[in-house]
């Protein structure tokens, strides 16, 4: 079964639309690997600040593969938006942590 990815981000109220446009604005890149399966960007409603990045993948190494390729370089400047060589923005969120979770059931609405 597929694997779930969980990025739970600390972002100040301040720093809440800044994160939201930079997620709309990232190209669709996540959508192209090779074993991505699904992503949600899941804001807060009330009782914390942690956004929630979830994605899902067929397996750990296709989470992985995309970690060391397509992630890293955006992360790094070498994705798209680069273009120009100026500064790099300030992150938008102030902690970060990842949960790793294995799918063991699953269900989808009856038609």
């Amino acid at each position: 079964m597929s694997i779930v990815k969980i990025n739970a981000l600390s972002v100040p109220a301040e720093q809440r639309e800044v994160l939201e446009q930079r997620f709309a604005s990232r190209a669709g890149s996540v959508e192209n690997s090779d074993g991505f399966e699904w992503f949600e960007l899941l804001r807060p409603v009330e009782g914390t600040d942690q956004y929630l990045v979830y994605t899902r993948w067929r397996s750990e190494a296709d989470f992985q593969a995309w970690m060391e390729g397509p992630m890293k370089a955006a992360h790094q400047g070498g994705g798209q938006g680069s273009e120009g060589g100026g500064e790099r923005p300030k992150p938008a969120a102030s902690a970060s942590q990842v949960w790793s979770f294995e799918v063991v059931q699953q269900a989808a609405p009856k038609q």
